[in-house]
C-alpha cells in the first residue's frame, strides 16, 4: 500500500503528459517536460528506503519502452533498406553509401581516441590511485574471463561473421552481428528486385508495390511506439536518479569529470564536421536534441535507431537509404564514445602501472590503430564498451582487469557515451549525403 502511494506522483506524471500530448503537436517538447519531471521525481524517490521497490514498477514503463524499440529496429531498418535499394537504379550506389558511412565512423573514431587520449594525459589519470573494492574485484574477474572470448577474434573471422547464414535467425536479432547481417540481406533482396524488374517490369511492380505496403504498415508501427517516448523518457530518467552513486561519483570525480570534457570536445568535433558539410549547426542540434536525449537516458544506440533513422530522413532529410546505413552501422560500427573515447582512456590510465610513458608517440599511435580495429571489431562480440576495452588492453598487453575499478560510475559515463555513437553516426549520415549529392536525394524523392 505504501509503495503504491510512492508510485501516485509518478502515474500523475504520466496523466499530465498524456493530457499535454494531445494540445501539444511539438513531441520534443513534451519529451523535455517528461526527462526533467522524471528527474525531479527520480531525486525525491532516491530519499526513500522504498525507492528500490518503487523502481521495479517504474521500470516496467522505462525498460518497456526500451524493449518495444529494440522490438521494432531489425523490422524497420531491413524494410526501410529493402525499399530504399529497391528504388536505386544502379547498385554501385549501395556500394558507395557502405563506404563513406563506415570511412566517416571509423576516421572520427580515430580522432575520438586521440581526443580521449589527450584529455586523460592532461588530467594525469592513472590507474594505480584507484582502490579496489568487492564490486570492482569482481568486475575485474569478469572482464578476464571474457578475455579468452576476444582472443579468438581476427579481422577475416569478423568479417565472415557478418554474412548470413540464416535470415530468419538474422531477422530475429540471434547473434552479435544480426543489425549487420539485416542490412546485408535487405541490400541483397533489393538488388535482386532490381534485377527481376529489368528482366519483367510487371513483376517488378508487384515486389515495389509489396515492399511499399510492407514500409508503410511498418512505419505506422514506428509512429505508435515513438509516441510513448514522453512516458519511456520519464520512467528512464527515475531510474538513473535511484540508481546513481553519488559517494561512488565522487571517490572516481576526476576520471568522471575528464570522461565528460572529452565526450564534450567529440560532439564539438562532430559539429565542425556538419558545419564543414554546409548544415546550420543550431539548426542541426535543434533537431536531433530529442534522440541525443533519448539516448543518453537509456544507453542503447540500438534503441535509439527508431529515432535516429526519423530524425534523419524527417527532420534533416537525408535520403533514406544513407540514413538506414548510418543508423544500422553507426549501432555497431565506430562507436566514438564506447570503442573511441574510452578504451583510449583506459590504456592511457593503466599505462603507467605497467611502466609505460603515456606521452609516448608510438605508444599513442600503437593506441589508435588498435582502437580503430577494436571499434570494427566491437560489432563481433557485442557488449559495447566493455569488450572495446578488453579488445585494445589485451592487444596492448595491459592488464584488463584494472578497468573492472571503474564500475561504479560505468553508468553515469555510459549515458553520455551513448549520445556519442548516436551523433557519430548521424553525423556520417551528414557526411555521407554530401558527398553523395543530389543523387541519392532524387532517388529518396522518387521512393517518397
Amino acid at each position: 500500500m505504501l509503495i503504491l502511494l510512492y508510485l501516485l506522483p509518478f502515474i500523475g506524471i504520466l496523466y499530465g503528459l498524456f493530457h499535454w500530448q494531445q494540445r501539444e503537436s511539438s513531441l520534443s517538447k513534451v519529451v523535455f517536460a517528461g526527462l526533467f519531471a522524471g528527474l525531479v521525481y527520480g531525486l525525491l524517490l532516491s530519499f526513500s528506503s522504498l525507492a528500490k521497490e518503487v523502481l521495479l514498477w517504474v521500470n516496467i514503463v522505462g525498460n518497456g519502452y526500451v524493449q518495444l524499440l529494440k522490438m521494432i529496429a531489425l523490422p524497420l531498418v531491413f524494410v526501410s533498406i529493402l525499399a530504399a535499394v529497391a528504388k536505386v537504379e544502379r547498385a554501385s550506389a549501395i556500394g558507395k553509401i557502405s563506404f563513406f558511412v563506415i570511412a566517416t565512423l571509423l576516421l572520427t573514431t580515430a580522432a575520438a581516441a586521440f581526443i580521449g587520449i589527450v584529455i586523460a594525459n592532461l588530467f594525469d589519470l592513472n590507474a594505480a590511485s584507484l582502490v579496489a573494492g568487492e564490486a570492482e574485484k569482481a568486475r575485474g574477474a569478469s572482464m578476464l574471463a571474457n578475455q579468452d572470448k576476444t582472443a579468438a577474434l581476427t579481422i577475416p573471422a569478423l568479417l565472415q561473421s557478418f554474412i548470413p547464414s540464416n535470415i530468419v535467425a538474422s531477422l530475429a536479432g540471434l547473434g552479435d552481428t544480426a543489425m549487420i547481417s539485416t542490412v546485408i540481406i535487405a541490400s541483397l533482396l533489393g538488388i535482386a528486385a532490381l534485377q527481376v524488374a529489368r528482366k519483367d517490369a510487371l513483376q517488378g511492380e508487384r515486389i515495389a508495390l509489396c515492399v511499399e505496403t510492407l514500409q508503410i504498415w511498418v512505419l505506422a508501427l514506428v509512429r505508435m511506439i515513438i509516441r510513448l517516448t514522453p512516458y519511456g523518457v520519464a520512467a528512464l530518467m527515475v531510474k538513473v536518479m535511484v540508481s546513481t552513486n553519488a559517494g561512488a561519483l565522487l571517490q572516481l570525480a576526476k576520471f568522471f569529470v575528464a570522461s565528460y570534457i572529452a565526450l564534450a570536445l567529440v560532439l564539438l568535433m562532430h559539429a565542425a564536421i556538419i558545419y564543414a558539410s554546409g548544415r546550420n549547426v543550431k539548426d542541426y542540434v535543434r533537431k536531433v536534441l530529442p534522440v541525443l536525449t533519448f539516448a543518453f537516458t537509456s544507453r542503447s544506440s540500438a534503441a535509439t535507431i527508431a529515432l535516429n533513422i526519423e530524425a534523419q530522413t524527417q527532420a534533416l532529410h537525408i535520403a533514406s537509404p544513407i540514413a538506414n546505413f548510418a543508423a544500422s552501422f553507426g549501432a555497431t560500427i565506430g562507436q566514438n564514445g564506447c570503442a573511441g573515447v574510452y578504451p583510449a582512456m583506459l590504456a592511457i590510465m593503466i599505462a603507467p602501472t605497467m611502466g609505460i610513458d603515456p606521452w609516448s608517440f608510438s605508444f599513442i599511435a600503437s593506441v589508435i590503430v588498435v582502437v580503430v580495429i577494436a571499434s570494427f571489431g566491437v560489432a563481433g562480440v557485442g557488449g559495447g564498451a566493455t569488450f572495446a576495452a578488453i579488445i585494445v588492453l589485451s592487444t596492448l598487453g595491459l592488464p584488463i582487469e584494472l578497468a573492472g575499478l571503474l564500475i561504479s560510475i560505468e553508468p553515469v559515463i555510459d549515458m553520455m557515451r551513448t549520445a556519442v555513437n548516436v551523433n557519430g553516426s548521424m553525423t556520417a549520415g551528414v557526411v555521407t549525403q554530401r558527398l553523395l549529392g543530389k543523387k541519392l536525394s532524387a532517388l529518396d524523392s522518387a521512393q517518397r
